[in-house]
């Protein structure tokens, strides 16, 4: 364990002699991965993953820089230890580029290739991720990364500049929710306008919670796209601001993104499964945020929950929901309405029929399920493929940074139509939904994928979830300082992954201007394998 307080950092023990071509890889920064490379021959590098701390599995986020290359050779990395039979995968980005063009992350790579490798122990399984890529310029510094990364130092000077707008922090109030087991700061954000002097009416809330799985990166963005979106000077943002109370907390396991991994906090747990836990020592951000939702139930009509995740082996934009057994009565609205109207406001990313509805007896412990059994109606888990959309103008083509951000406006504006103040408009939207009934959606929407399973994924394929069932009774399955210190052992053996033959990588800059801060640093870190983003 190294702290940024006590100015205790390891030396770079890089030994390089004049002449030697050899790429230098590094990873001892935030959120960075990877634990080993070996030299095969001169272009062609294998490298390790990292497990996630105190754990022996999940590789698959990876984050590394790389030097002292030769532009335009075809060099190889080969990552060998993911364990995932399906991927998606993706690569990296130049200082140079970042300086000379303004180009940031973008995909790249060439002969990308996901397969079964013969490295394995016992019963499991490993699988390589293999891509050819010729580095643009001598001697740059360039990132390779699973997914666009988002640090717990991006998210902090976010809400810093947040905070500094004179017009943003009247909307915007930012408080300490908790701390985590390191001791980062956990915030919660609350968002609405200042109430007006005559005016009465009780405003429903909205609780939006993200970054449950430190490799799921994309979810901070769609995060990001929220806020900037919600205290944005648009006519939407404000109305939503007079008629909702939101409740937001952008980065659930803060622990876990510094140190690079992908699935777990310091406990070696899964985070996704403990929102029922009373273990207030050990999960901190979740007891905390469960009871802050319980307060808020208690002062207002909580409308909708959302937790926002990252999708690995499926593509598109979607949502996983809660059935109940009998019809929701007015004021609220049957749970997959609001789906369905996210999916006319973006039907180039966001696919209705791959929501899926059901309460499984395996999913007990997650956000939307809990919340659900809590009494919000309309709990929700919002998924977004790590890759890309298959739907409409966007098919294969992948998601880029806006895009991401984009998803909550669209976000913001299914809210808005399903809380319309004129009782006629709320009741034309109804009826409008109503007519879906026995209907299918648009064709170039329909295009279901129920063979891929995820975290959150049922096993069985929903046959009616591109159906809305207004009036009758349905049949469900129930069922600040910026850093301290983490932890003091940080190297484990890694071990791989599953996969299928890739498809994409990430190429991307970073900000030449600005430095990532590194308050911990880590022998080696751990990813999961889908294409490569290059920096």
């Amino acid at each position: 364990m190294y702290s940024e307080m006590r100015d205790l950092y390891p030396l770079m023990q890089i030994i390089h002699q004049k002449g030697d071509n050899t790429l230098i890889f590094e990873a001892r920064f935030e959120s960075g991965n990877l634990q080993k490379v070996v030299k095969v021959n001169e272009f062609e590098y294998q490298l390790t993953l990292r497990t996630d701390l105190y754990t022996s599995r999940h590789t698959q986020w990876y984050y590394f820089q790389v030097n002292n290359m030769q532009a335009g050779m075809p060099y190889h990395f080969t990552i060998v230890n993911f364990t995932k039979h399906n991927s998606l995968h993706k690569c990296g980005l130049s200082e140079a580029d970042a300086k000379k063009h303004k180009v940031g992350w973008r995909r790249t790579g060439d002969e990308i290739k996901y397969y079964k490798n013969n490295a394995g122990q016992g019963r499991r399984q490993y699988f390589s991720l293999t891509w050819t890529f010729p580095f643009p310029h001598d001697q740059d510094t360039c990132y390779f990364a699973h997914c666009y990364p988002y640090t717990y130092s991006n998210l902090q000077e976010h809400l810093v500049a947040i905070s500094k707008d004179p017009v943003k922090f009247k909307f915007c109030k930012i408080h300490i929710l908790c701390h985590s087991l390191a001791g980062n700061i956990v915030y919660v954000l609350t968002i609405t306008s200042p109430p007006r002097s005559g005016k009465g009416t009780k405003k429903k809330a909205v609780t939006l919670t993200a970054r449950v799985h430190p490799g799921e990166t994309n979810s901070s963005w769609i995060m990001k796209g929220f806020l900037d979106y919600i205290l944005g000077d648009s006519d939407k943002a404000q109305i939503l601001q007079e008629n909702f109370v939101f409740k937001v907390v952008p980065m659930l396991n803060p622990d876990g993104v510094i140190v690079g991994n992908h699935r777990c906090s310091l406990t070696g747990q899964d985070l996704n499964r403990k929102y029922g836990s009373n273990m207030k020592k050990f999960y901190p951000s979740f007891w905390y945020t469960r009871n802050m939702i319980k307060r808020v139930m208690g002062e207002h009509d909580v409308f909708l929950y959302c937790d926002i995740h990252g999708h690995n082996r499926k593509q598109n934009v979607f949502m996983y929901g809660c059935d109940r057994k009998q019809q929701a009565k007015a004021p609220y609205m049957h749970p997959r309405v609001f789906p369905l109207l996210l999916s006319k406001s973006c039907p180039d990313k966001f696919s209705f029929p791959d929501c899926r509805f059901r309460v499984q007896k395996s999913k007990k412990g997650i956000g939307r399920v809990e919340m659900w059994k809590m009494g919000i109606n309309n709990s929700y888990t919002l998924e977004a493929s790590i890759c890309r959309s298959k739907l409409g103008c966007r098919q294969s083509t992948h998601f880029s940074v806006k895009d991401l951000e984009s998803i909550e406006q669209h976000f913001c504006g299914a809210l808005l139509s399903c809380c319309v103040h004129k009782k006629e408009e709320h009741e034309k939207v109804v009826k409008q939904q109503a007519r879906v009934n026995s209907k299918v959606l648009n064709s170039d929407v329909l295009d279901w994928d129920s063979s891929s399973q995820t975290s959150d994924s049922p096993i069985s394929c929903d046959l009616v979830a591109h159906q809305i069932k207004l009036c009758t009774k349905k049949k469900t399955k129930t069922s600040g300082k910026h850093f301290h210190s983490i932890a003091k052992n940080r190297s484990h053996k890694s071990k791989n992954t599953q996969g299928i033959e890739t498809q994409h990588k990430i190429f991307q800059v970073l900000d030449p201007v600005k430095k990532v801060r590194t308050p911990i640093t880590a022998n080696s870190r751990r990813c999961r394998g889908f294409s490569v983003l290059l920096q």
